[in-house]
């Protein structure tokens, strides 16, 4: 895991092998610190207390050690008390590793272990003036009671995790991770392993790139054959350079890495940056060497980049690090750029200069082993010199997490992602190599926030308007220019892309001088209908296009209503900021206020409703995470593991009175129903539940078809319900039929719960029909929910305006419909054995929300990334590495 200050180690439960370890650990403690933690001198651990110490049950007495390298420098542990609910819980941290973040995260960790043995509560007996124990309590997020005795404090609080405890979990990993992050971008001396002094090699070009950038800091090449290369003195070793390493660049052949790494090891090093390839993209050895690669680094406290990486970039003016192997770079901006392809990452960076977009900071992680797009996303989270994010994805690891981190960031900051494979030949991957659904991607990104696009084209148009230009204030689009067929190309692109025209496209006609032109751009920016502009111009013959521009650019400028207002553009055909259009920034870059240009009107209008639909979602309602009331957690678990008991470990399908009783406990009612296995009694059942009933063959084949030939409704008369058993017998075959007393009559819908191995459990909501079916409208949203986003769920689908009156129906409740989503993803929170479900028919009307069947397949649990206390997702066997 990773620690405040970026560094990283190893927790694992403590085994009995331990003992000698752990007592040269407690002989580095300073008499103060066992004081503190012993309430006496305690200089050295007896044999009977070491035996003790190492030797735990893992149930009721738990101890967890963290290690860097082979040494332990931490150690947490609780011990079960009489009553059975709580334990006293202590931990101590090594003197030189004090203030890291240790007792925090052992803290997390002996909670974690503590609710999984069926403990509720924590106490801790602390020495007055041990002030910084008490602050790890007292900061952590639970509510903790104290007493006081004889220079002693006892305290206790309860270990399920609050909102406030959660909440300071996330601020710590933040904090932590972009440490990690920010170590990696702020080197203060890097040393290039392998740098050569054949222009051929990898090892001359990053060594080049370096010297280019003129990095703030020193910069060493390691070569054992030469005395400098680049007339830069050299090092046989990274053990011979005597100051620090912060930064290693690694160039050297796959086969040497690990003698490379037990060096950078030895020498301390805070972050190896692998460029060499060879490893896991290789085959099943590759990826063992990377694996251990990642292992040996994360035990010893360093973050690896790679292997198969392009690089990193600071574009800081305090900083100036290229290294990379890309001979071009854009001109400094505020956009970070995440890459997972180290081979298209050359041609990002050459793209990006051309279109004149700036960058803060890139990072081409290649085989993402170890540093991850999470990390980046975190870091970004406070980065004050990054205020647009580009992520060029193509596989997921830890996308629960994502969406998570994701979805705070785009509260502040557009998130434009391109993620490849996803809507093409190939199937987007997790880190495990299993194939992520389509909807589990949109739905994903949707929710997060984030600007989905499909093309790297598209993500640079689009970073260029969310870079340069304020969002949108709302969808109202005009359109000014000299050329009335190319306005009315814009017109017609806009109102494709969801925009609304704000009037006739304004053509101040092709022999309009600048000023003129200028004029009407201006009072299109003045206009109170107005929330952005698309300006398309051809260049007139007789007048220099540059006159038009710069016409143009002063007319923003002198405006004070376009501060507020996007202007994206066709000027003069060209792709990126022209040069009479930049308004420049500190560094003379393109700065905001800059005009973006496209090569047509269909991609400026494409750019511009990216960025309004965005402004849209970040002025919608966050949403809270809201549990509700009058839950059952324990007689759900009690369900499904009696369905599992009789299933043989495998996945089984939940009956009837399962079905009623698991959803009963969130709070969900079934309309009353029977199976009854002939006519009579289907009638004596009818009366006992009150007619009108409906009866549904039990026959699966018929009872959920579309055309409703395995039910019949609204039966009023014991005839009537002899004639439809009949009917159904007939029909189906079989004797068993439901007897259900009729809902209110409404919409049919239907909320399913499907298990994504890499997304988690998502939700989907449609309503049922033929017809909806055949079209695939069906909306998903991924849990934990908020409120918003069941509101949004619930409006998604193209046929969810039938809720909502349509066509003078009746509206529905959907409010109603909102509160039984919510109960559904909590359900699917709580019991991940929940594999796949489907709440249906549910009817929705004026009345309520009325669920009238129902079925669930459960199985074993799958892995959930991003729960429990924090941690570093697990190096995957599989290549191409981790979103983690």
């Amino acid at each position: 895991m990773v620690l405040s200050d970026g560094g990283t180690v190893h927790l694992r439960p403590i085994v009995p092998s331990d003992a000698e370890v752990l007592r040269a650990f407690h002989g580095r403690l300073s008499q103060r610190t066992r004081y503190l933690r012993y309430f006496g001198p305690y200089p050295r651990i007896p044999d009977r207390d070491l035996k003790r110490f190492s030797t735990v049950n893992h149930h009721s007495r738990v101890a967890f050690i963290a290690l860097l390298g082979d040494e332990i420098i931490a150690v947490g542990r609780y011990e079960g008390l009489p009553d059975g609910n709580s334990a006293e819980v202590a931990f101590v941290v090594e003197d030189d590793h004090q203030g890291r973040g240790l007792g925090s995260i052992l803290l997390e960790h002996l909670a974690a272990a503590a609710r999984e043995r069926g403990l509720d509560k924590f106490v801790a007996e602390v020495l007055s003036d041990n002030a910084q124990m008490v602050r790890v309590f007292r900061d952590a997020g639970y509510v903790v009671s104290r007493a006081f005795d004889e220079g002693v404090l006892h305290l206790e609080f309860d270990i399920d995790p609050t909102e406030a405890s959660v909440e300071v979990a996330h601020s710590r990993e933040q904090a932590a991770e972009a440490r990690s992050v920010h170590n990696l971008l702020h080197p203060r001396s890097v040393a290039v392993i392998g740098a050569s002094t054949d222009p051929t090699k990898i090892g001359w070009a990053v060594l080049g790139n370096l010297l280019a950038a003129d990095f703030a800091g020193p910069v060493f090449p390691v070569n054992a054959e030469h005395r400098s290369v680049r007339g830069v003195r050299a090092y046989p070793s990274v053990l011979d350079i005597p100051d620090p390493v912060d930064l290693a660049v690694v160039t050297v052949p796959a086969a040497s890495v690990d003698e490379v790494m037990d060096g950078c090891l030895a020498k301390g090093v805070k972050t190896l940056m692998v460029v060499t390839s060879g490893f896991g993209e290789t085959g099943p050895d590759g990826r063992g060497a990377e694996r251990r690669l990642a292992e040996e680094a994360r035990a010893h406290g360093m973050r690896v980049v790679g292997p198969n990486a392009l690089g990193v970039v600071n574009l800081d003016p305090a900083v100036r690090l290229n290294a990379t192997l890309a001979p071009t770079l854009p001109g400094p901006g505020r956009t970070g750029f995440f890459c997972q392809s180290g081979a298209l990452g050359t041609a990002i960076l050459a793209d990006a200069a051309a279109r004149g977009l700036g960058l803060s900071t890139f990072v081409s992680a290649g085989n993402r082993a170890d540093v991850s797009g999470n990390d980046l996303l975190q870091y970004w989270q406070t980065d004050s010199a990054t205020d647009v994010v580009l992520l060029y994805l193509e596989t997921f690891g830890n996308p629960r997490k994502f969406a998570r981190l994701a979805r705070r960031l785009s509260r502040t900051k557009p998130v434009v992602a391109v993620k490849s494979g996803a809507r093409g030949v190939l199937p987007a991957l997790s880190a495990t190599g299993v194939a992520v659904d389509e909807n589990s991607v949109q739905a994903l990104f949707e929710q997060a926030g984030v600007i989905r696009v499909e093309s790297i084209a598209q993500l640079f148009d689009t970073a260029l308007v969310l870079a340069h230009q304020p969002l949108p204030p709302g969808d109202r689009v005009a359109v000014v220019g000299n050329s009335s067929a190319i306005g009315l190309l814009a017109a017609d692109a806009a109102v494709g892309q969801g925009l609304t025209l704000a009037g006739d496209p304004v053509d101040v006609g092709a022999q309009a001088g600048p000023d003129v032109f200028a004029s009407a751009v201006a009072d299109a920016l003045l206009r109170s209908d107005v929330d952005a502009l698309i300006v398309v111009f051809v260049p007139p013959l007789a007048i220099p296009g540059t006159a038009y521009a710069r016409a143009l650019r002063e007319a923003v400028a002198e405006s004070a209503e376009a501060a507020g207002k996007p202007i994206v553009s066709t000027f003069l055909a060209a792709e990126g900021i022209p040069a009479e259009l930049v308004v420049p920034g500190p560094d003379g870059a393109p700065g905001r206020g800059s005009v973006p240009s496209y090569p047509s009107p269909e991609r400026a209008a494409l750019a511009l409703a990216r960025a309004t639909a965005y402004a849209r979602w970040r002025l919608s309602p966050a949403g809270t995470f809201t549990r509700p009331e009058g839950i059952d957690r324990a007689g759900a678990v009690a369900v499904v593991a009696e369905a599992l008991a009789g299933g043989g470990g495998g996945v089984v399908e939940l009956t009837d009175d399962q079905v009623v009783r698991l959803l009963a406990c969130y709070g969900i009612d079934m309309v009353p129903f029977r199976i009854v296995d002939d006519a009579e009694a289907a009638v004596a059942v009818g009366v006992e539940l009150g007619l009108p009933v409906a009866l549904k063959t039990a026959s699966r084949r018929f009872r959920h078809r579309a055309d409703l030939v395995g039910v019949r409704l609204d039966l009023t008369s014991a005839d009537a319900i002899r004639a439809a058993y009949a009917d159904l017998r007939a029909v189906s075959g079989e004797d068993g039929v439901y007897v259900q007393r009729m809902a209110p009559k409404g919409n049919s819908c239907t909320v399913g719960l499907q298990d994504d191995p890499s997304f988690g459990t998502l939700v989907s909501f449609g309503l049922s029909g033929m017809v909806s079916d055949l079209l695939g409208d069906r909306a998903h949203r991924a849990v934990p929910m908020t409120d918003s986003d069941a509101a949004a769920l619930v409006r998604a689908p193209r046929a969810a305006p039938l809720l909502a009156g349509y066509g003078g129906g009746e509206p529905a409740d959907l409010a109603a419909l909102e509160r039984l989503v919510l109960r559904v993803a909590a359900l699917a929170e709580d019991v991940p054995e929940v594999r796949a479900a489907a709440v249906e028919p549910i009817l929705v009307s004026a009345a309520g929300a009325f669920v009238t069947g129902g079925r669930f397949t459960v199985g074993p649990p799958p892995s959930r990334h991003d729960t429990g206390p924090r941690r570093l997702l697990a190096i995957p066997d599989a290549a191409g590495g981790g979103w983690g």
